[in-house]
């Protein structure tokens, strides 16, 4: 069943609503066990002690405990436990004493076990055992009722007194626990009696179901019992594997927290909540104005809003140069640890990627409401931290977005959430919210961007193919994959008019992700024709930090038979001076997965040459700014020659780009360059033109290209 305190493990303020309710349910609990105990009879003690039925039971109702079932799709911490079939047996068998004292003996030494409060242990223990009254006094309605001197066995007659008894209990049960949800997160009690209420009825309808089998099987035999639990070890098994695939889709290896794909899903529900308040704030005050009222009820929610917030901390690259890469791991897990730890109940932590966080507040009063929240939040951040040694202070720089405030979506909420992040940064205040006059984001860039979300989807983005030459012998190196975009009005469009947008928004992943997918379909048709040619695409430092992004390759080589030396990945030099970038998982995953990278506009950058040999890389592509004057510049001639030499020492291969004569392709092959890219050997082609132009280069024996 939901665990009323998965977010915290200690007790509610005394006094707190929490606090009341609890002590209410524990007490009920008390008065039910003493009024079901002061029935029980000598007989009935001895008959308990000498049938070792009971015994059984009781060890099942322990092991159920311990071992929860939780069903993927499910919430964290959200499951249903075994010993819910061995207790309600138990009551049906031999009625309420005998199933109180089984499951609340289970209850205590479960607890006990995995450290949990008291006040935890006493909530559940009133929990079950009130449930179980409940059901015991549906039977009695039915006239049934069982002691251990006079066990009950039902027949199929039997069955409409079961199903009533074991509504009743799901339903006693379900409302306790989601009570305490409800005060536990602030929500109101229909939203926490919704959340995964098919699941619930899905799973207790099967654990309650098996009930009368276990009871028959117990008249028979106290030997049968153990076979019974045979089905649920398979289905805990089954269910442990799925959910360990589960949450490994949709949380942080490193720090566990909930990640881009939870967020969105977290997010989504936030905002349907949300909307749903607004509308109800709406239909109230209009229903008020009629009849000359403009106070709100005391019952109307007053959190109609929802709150995403970006975290980013400050000058984390200098704790990785300075102790290395497990310390920074160790740092960022510790983050974690003190983020969750510090926001609200119901609050949502999750890593985008690097020492990026997001935090998600389901519900919040207003902007001042949530700017506290990420004063708590850096607040937490600020402690002194410990370190191999070390002593440093954290800090870390927050913007908040809100809805519908400052965006009616999840996307445009992420993104105004990092505009006011960054804004935050460069003002050095720590904490902003998003204001639309210190959004860079013109009117223009923000209709361009849904232009381009619009795009995607309408595939408008193609991809065009430029071939890079050996300098030696004219062989094709490969096909770079170029993209455009034939927008319906001002026709195609190069990167350089829309990708600068799209880089600052989390739209460049859809891009990203597109482009991956039209460059294997491509390149798979042409392996289909014997083609056998190398597409090379562009990914940003932000792509690098997608942790989807090798998934999506790898799934997407699979589906068309594909190598993996037929997919190339080319990344800027800058990206080197990106630490979390360059030291992602991301990179790695590329590198286990024989993904080639080739290091693209060489030379524009700063970078470093222990960088450079640790970086899995099998090409190095000079900028055309060099390239282009080569035949002018003795400058750069010295500096193209420089880089040809290094590229050979480090036994990789160089590619120059941007040649666009024959003078400039002959030097170059008189350098030693490998490759060269540009106009000289072909411009960008459509997928049709290229093909054709790959047929004809294909089927001649290539002369040396300069």
């Amino acid at each position: 069943m939901k665990d009323p305190n998965n977010t915290r493990n200690t007790a509610p303020r005394r006094g707190s609503p929490l606090w009341i309710y609890f002590v209410v349910v524990i007490l009920l609990g008390v008065a039910a066990c003493g009024t079901a105990f002061s029935g029980l009879s000598g007989a009935d003690l001895d008959a308990l002690a000498g049938a070792p039925v009971f015994w059984i039971l009781g060890c099942f109702i322990i092991y159920g405990e311990l071992r929860p079932i939780i069903t993927p799709g499910s919430r964290e911490n959200n499951g249903a436990t075994t010993s819910t079939t061995f207790s309600f047996a138990a009551l049906l068998y031999a009625g309420l004493p005998i199933a109180a004292a089984l499951q609340v003996i289970a209850v205590i030494t479960c607890g006990v076990l995995r450290g949990r409060g008291p006040q935890r242990i006493a909530f559940n223990a009133a929990q079950y055992t009130l449930s179980l009254a409940a059901a015991q006094f549906a039977l009695a309605l039915f006239g049934v009722i069982a002691t251990p001197t006079n066990p009950w066995v039902p027949d199929g007659g039997d069955l409409p007194a079961i199903a009533l008894a074991g509504a009743v209990y799901f339903a006693c049960n379900h409302t306790l626990v989601g009570s305490a949800v409800a005060l536990h997160e602030r929500i109101s009690l229909a939203k926490a009696l919704r959340v995964d209420l098919g699941y619930q009825v899905l799973v207790h309808l099967a654990l309650l179901g098996l009930a009368p089998l276990m009871v028959v099987a117990m008249d028979r035999s106290a030997l049968f019992v153990p076979l019974i639990v045979l089905p649920f070890i398979a289905v805990y098994l089954n269910a442990s594997v799925s959910v360990r695939r589960e949450h490994q889709a949709l949380h942080d290896g490193l720090t566990g927290l909930p990640n881009r794909k939870l967020l969105i899903v977290r997010t989504e529900e936030a905002l349907t909540e949300a909307r749903g308040a607004v509308k109800r704030a709406a239909a109230h005050r209009a229903s008020c104005a009629a009849v000359g009222r403009s106070r709100r009820r005391k019952s109307e929610p007053a959190h109609d809003r929802a709150g995403l917030f970006l975290l980013d901390l400050d000058r984390f690259k200098e704790v990785n140069d300075t102790l290395g890469h497990p310390t920074g791991d160790r740092l960022l897990q510790l983050v974690a640890h003190r983020l969750t730890h510090s926001v609200r109940p119901g609050d949502l932590v999750a890593r985008l990627g690097g020492d990026e966080f997001a935090v998600l507040l389901p519900s919040v009063r207003d902007e001042e409401a949530a700017r506290e929240v990420a004063v708590r939040l850096r607040a937490a951040l600020s402690e002194p931290v410990r370190l191999d040694g070390m002593s440093f202070e954290l800090e870390g720089s927050v913007g908040i977005a809100l809805f519908p405030d400052h965006a009616p979506d999840f996307e445009l909420l992420l993104q105004r959430a990092d505009v006011a992040m960054y804004n935050a940064k460069e003002a050095r205040s720590g904490v902003e919210i998003y204001s639309p006059a210190k959004d860079r984001n013109s009117p223009a860039r923000l209709s361009m961007l849904g232009d381009l979300r619009r795009a995607i989807d309408r595939s408008e983005l193609e991809l065009f193919y430029q071939p890079k030459v050996s300098l030696r012998d004219g062989h094709l190196v490969g096909m770079e994959a170029l993209l455009r975009w034939r927008h319906p009005d001002k026709g195609v469009l190069e990167p350089e008019a829309f990708l600068s947008v799209a880089e600052q928004t989390y739209l460049m992943r859809s891009i990203t992700h597109h482009v991956v997918d039209a460059a294997l379909t491509q390149a798979a048709a042409w392996w289909r024709e014997d083609l056998t040619v190398q597409v090379a695409v562009n990914a940003s430092g932000r792509d690098l930090l997608d942790t989807g992004l090798t998934e999506t390759i790898e799934e997407g080589l699979l589906a068309r038979g594909l190598p993996a030396a037929a997919l190339q990945l080319e990344i800027t030099e800058r990206i080197l001076m990106n630490e979390p970038a360059y030291a992602s998982d991301t990179v790695s995953a590329l590198a286990d997965l024989g993904i080639p990278l080739s290091l693209d506009d060489f030379g524009t950058g700063y970078s470093s040459l222990v960088r450079l040999k640790r970086l899995p890389v099998e090409e190095i592509k000079i900028d055309a700014s060099f390239v282009g004057r080569l035949a002018d510049s003795a400058d750069d001639a010295v500096i193209v020659r420089s880089i040809v030499d290094l590229v050979r020492t480090l036994g990789l291969r160089s590619v120059a780009e941007g040649v666009e004569d024959p003078a400039t392709a002959r030097i170059l092959r008189d350098m030693g360059c490998d490759a060269a890219q540009g106009w000289h050997f072909g411009r960008p082609m459509d997928a049709a033109t290229a093909t054709e132009w790959l047929r004809r280069h294909m089927q001649r024996a290539p002369e040396p290209a300069a």
